[in-house]
């Protein structure tokens, strides 16, 4: 049966310190605490006073003053590894934590998940060729020595950097280590500790290295645990749910996000606001349960992206100054179908086709397998298709030899549509609008990854206004846009409505755009 042994980095807050021990030893595992040397004397004899009496908690021997990306992080996390393996020696698991960590599933399940796999979670990934540093420093993070903190001391740290540089003073890697990098949220067997703190014992040379290193708290263990431990045995993975903004900081969960957090395939998460005093009560009388019969959906981080991106819309490519300057022709035109089902719009466009004789195409700037014809190679990817979307319509246009062409387009593409309504060359918009019920926009955020069939009720009732309101949204951006060539067709209108705004459009007598707006279950599904 596992036994965790909790390694609890904290420096604030002792009540919720306090707190969050006795709930994660309530049901017999046990937990290691460092508590920040550069937090008060005060606030850790609170800590000690409360809980120096329970069996199940012990302290780290010496307190670290720990800096953000330092080798004090590091030191600190020891230390308390350390102190939980004298103190537990019937422990089975080491899980590292933070005070701003709490647990989302109950313990008789994470015992469970601990007891059926038989291997370490930690995030390793290879440090140069992985890509998991998205910006700043990467190679120099090693290579050179970092003596101050870059937070706390940013011309001296640079000045340093920058003299090493000149002065070539990079060091080599120890030959045998290859240095990993992931999370530092990890849980590791007591085996692989034992391995890591006689490594720390045996090899001076690996630790004077780290000691200097940038953000070790994101290489030690990660290398370490994999030069110690067989691949086959690690999980490249970790236990606890983060994930972070646009602009590199921890997401924080709220009261409301209990549901979301319950079906992430995680057993902690990170961060937990401390003002959501509901959100841990509710997670701590979870983990204090039987509970077992968790739904895994795990749509967590696409769905934050999705939630939290609405309110940044801009143009993600600027035109290439060859295309800004382009047209399409002055003599060609190009039909916009605009349509948030694509099914609609599809249907449309093929009656459109056959009685307008028109070539037309579906949603190339939106659909990646698009039938399209080769054009030299823009045409392979979503990304090229966009990027030279003024290119590319040229070339169809010459490919099949015409002045006109249609094509289809998601309404989130409004900045497509100003670019081409913007050229010489005579375009339209037709948009076709369409009525969302519960469960279309179920399905919709089911098709693009928003959520699973296992996502609780309770998720998608939260899912749903925003979705709701996103294409809300799309539709007044076009609207706002102020396009003089814009036309719309709705599925509430009667036949002859649509019929008229369809003639206008294409440039059709009555009894044509009739037959365009009685396509066969146009608006069905």
């Amino acid at each position: 049966m596992a036994k965790i042994a909790f390694i609890l980095l904290c420096h604030k807050d002792p009540d919720a310190i306090i707190l969050q021990a006795r709930r994660l030893t309530a049901a017999g595992d046990c937990i290691a605490i460092h508590f920040d040397a550069r937090a008060g004397q005060e606030a850790y004899a609170r800590i000690r006073g409360a809980l120096d009496d329970s069996p199940n908690v012990t302290f780290a021997r010496k307190r670290i003053k720990c800096g953000w990306g330092e080798w004090s992080l590091v030191e600190a996390t020891l230390q308390a590894v350390k102190a939980a393996v004298a103190a537990f020696p019937d422990a089975t698991h080491f899980y590292m934590l933070s005070g701003d960590c709490d647990s989302i599933k109950s313990a008789a399940y994470a015992h469970e998940v601990l007891d059926t796999h038989d291997r370490d979670y930690i995030e390793s990934f290879d440090f140069f060729t992985s890509g998991w540093i998205k910006t700043g420093m990467r190679g120099e993070r090693l290579v050179y020595r970092h003596f101050v903190n870059e937070r706390k001391h940013k011309r001296l740290f640079y000045w340093l950097l920058d003299m090493q540089k000149r002065l070539g003073l990079e060091r080599a890697i120890p030959d045998d280590v290859q240095i990993m990098i992931g999370s530092q949220w990890w849980c590791l067997r007591r085996a692989t500790i034992e391995k890591v703190l006689a490594f720390c014992r045996d090899r001076p040379d690996v630790m004077r290295f780290f000691r200097t290193t940038w953000i070790p708290d994101e290489t030690f263990f990660q290398t370490v645990v994999r030069h110690l431990v067989p691949e086959r045995e690690i999980e490249t993975r970790t236990l606890t749910f983060l994930m972070f903004t646009d602009y590199g900081m921890p997401v924080t969960f709220y009261n409301d996000h209990f549901d979301l957090l319950l079906s992430q395939d995680f057993l902690f998460a990170r961060k937990i606001s401390p003002d959501s005093t509901e959100l841990k009560e509710r997670l701590g009388a979870l983990w204090a349960s039987d509970r077992r019969d968790f739904v895994i959906s795990d749509e967590g981080k696409k769905l934050h992206q999705f939630l939290t991106g609405r309110g940044r819309i801009g143009r993600r490519f600027a035109p290439r100054f060859w295309e800004s300057e382009s047209t399409l022709g002055q003599d060609r035109e190009l039909l916009m179908l605009v349509c948030k089902k694509w099914h609609v719009a599809k249907r449309l466009l093929s009656t459109a086709r056959r009685v307008t004789q028109t070539r037309g195409i579906e949603y190339m700037f939106d659909e990646a397998d698009c039938d399209i014809p080769h054009l030299g190679g823009l045409e392979r990817s979503l990304e090229k298709r966009n990027r030279h979307r003024r290119a590319v319509m040229r070339l169809l246009f010459d490919y099949y030899g015409v002045d006109r062409l249609m094509i289809c387009l998601d309404p989130n593409n409004v900045d497509l549509m100003r670019d081409f309504m913007s050229d010489k060359s005579n375009n339209r918009i037709l948009e076709i609008q369409c009525s969302f019920d519960d469960d279309y926009l179920i399905g919709h955020a089911h098709r693009v990854g928003l959520a699973r069939e296992e996502t609780p009720p309770e998720v998608l009732e939260q899912l749903l206004p925003t979705l709701r309101h996103e294409f809300e949204y799309e539709g007044t951006r076009i609207r706002e846009a102020g396009f003089a060539r814009h036309y719309r067709i709705h599925q509430t209108r009667d036949r002859e409505d649509n019929a008229a705004v369809l003639a206008e459009f294409f440039n059709l007598d009555m009894d044509a755009a009739r037959e365009i707006a009685d396509t066969p279950h146009l608006f069905a599904g």
